[in-house]
Order: C-alpha cells, then sequence, then structure tokens
C-alpha cells in the first residue's frame, strides 16, 4: 500500500512509537490521521482526527464501525507492559495486558475488515514485539500477550487475504520509548522502528523485523528451548 493520500488510524497515538507514526505518516502525505488515545488531551492539536478510545473497551471499538467508515489503513499500536510473571503474578493484570495487546487489535480489524474492504482491501500494520518468541525474566506475561498478538496477526492475514488487505507484522526488540526508560540496555529508534515498518509497508511486505537483535532472535526458533535460553530448563 501506498500511504499518499490514504486514511489512517493510529492506536496510541499519543506518544512514543505512536507519535512516531502519526509524525512520519503525515510527511508521506497520508490524507487523514485518525489518532486515538485514552485521553485526547495528549494528542497533537493539529493535523489529526481526534478518537477517545480504549482499545480494551470492546462497545467503544463496535461504535467506530460507523466512525471510520473511510478508513484504508489500521495501526495497532496501542500497547502495554505489566512486569507481571506468569505463576506468581496477578491474573488480571495478565488477562488485561492480554485484552490490550493481543484482543485489542483483534477487535479493532474485525469491527472494521467491512470498512477496508469497501475502500479497496486497505491495509494492517500489527506492532508486535521480539518478545512473541521470546520470554525473559520480569517479561512473561508480556511475551505471552505478543506471541498472541503474533498469531492473531497470522490468523487475519489468510481470513482477510480474499478482500485484498496486506496485512503486517512489525517486530522489533528494545526501543527508546516511555515504556524502556528504566531499561539500561541497546535500544533502537522510534524514528527507525516506523521508518521500516512504513517502508515495508510500501514495498507490500507481510513482516518486518526492524532491527538485528530481533533478526538473529528470529533464526533461532529451530532451537530447542535449552539452545535457545543458553541453559538447563530443570
Amino acid at each position: 500500500m501506498q500511504i499518499e493520500g490514504k486514511v489512517v488510524l493510529v492506536t496510541g497515538a499519543n506518544r512514543g512509537i505512536g507519535a512516531e507514526f502519526v509524525t512520519q505518516l503525515k510527511a508521506r502525505g497520508a490524507r487523514k490521521i485518525y489518532a486515538a488515545a485514552r485521553d485526547v488531551a495528549t494528542l497533537p492539536d493539529h493535523g489529526i482526527e481526534p478518537i477517545e478510545l480504549d482499545v480494551t473497551d470492546s462497545a467503544r471499538i463496535a461504535a467506530l464501525a460507523d466512525e471510520l467508515a473511510d478508513v484504508q489503513l489500521i495501526i495497532n499500536n496501542a500497547g502495554i507492559a505489566t512486569g507481571e510473571s506468569l505463576i506468581g503474578g496477578d491474573v488480571a493484570r495478565i488477562r488485561h495486558e492480554l485484552d490490550t495487546n493481543a484482543f485489542g487489535p483483534l477487535l479493532l480489524v474485525r469491527t472494521l475488515a467491512g470498512a477496508l474492504a469497501e475502500n479497496g482491501g486497505g491495509a494492517v500494520i500489527n506492532v508486535i514485539s521480539a518478545a512473541s518468541w521470546f520470554a525473559a525474566p520480569g517479561a512473561t506475561s508480556y511475551a505471552l500477550s505478543k506471541a498472541a498478538a503474533w498469531s492473531a496477526t497470522d490468523g487475519i492475514r489468510l481470513e482477510l487475504a480474499g478482500q485484498g488487505t496486506q496485512v503486517l507484522a512489525v517486530h522489533m526488540a528494545l526501543v527508546d520509548t516511555d515504556m524502556t526508560a528504566a531499561l539500561d540496555a541497546p535500544k533502537t529508534s522510534a524514528v527507525d522502528v516506523v521508518s521500516a515498518a512504513l517502508d515495508g509497508l510500501e514495498a507490500g511486505e507481510s513482516e518486518v523485523l526492524a532491527d538485528e537483535a530481533t533478526r538473529g532472535l528470529k533464526r533461532t526458533l529451530n532451537q530447542s528451548p535449552e539452545e535457545r535460553y543458553g541453559a538447563p530448563l530443570a
């Protein structure tokens, strides 16, 4: 899909990767940008159409079918990281993480798939994570949610192929945003991640691996868990 002249929805558009999507979409000539956030007061005050949206609110998502009937590109970017563990963590917070990172994007695509079809097929970008393929201490719940999002992305790609909808998964390791501010580790810039994602979209790709750490990690998927994690696991 070429971005120039298109109508786009970006979730989590008020900061980090989402805000960078808005900036680069404007530069590439998007005709209209629906910028979604739970608090629209945190969104920029020019060049966008603000949309109040909590992606865990299924009733609010259902209402978007009428509000966003002209949408041609959905960018599912909104996400959270709770830091919960799968065994000892708070189950309600784990479910909330799944609702935000996996079910929210799925419900948005289900709701707006008809609009995409009516508007020529369109496209979906799901911002996922290298954590789709790797669990780490302090991020096992997050990894669960991103693995679910990856699988859902593959599924909707198959199911929407018949209506000509491009579905692009974007995976990355740590990105220099508020979410990772407390982590002392190498990070990719949001500018580079978004540039890679939009270049991939315009090239017709179905997957973008936005940094070398992510590309390296995906190459390990044929290894045993012991090989991948580098230690005996029992």
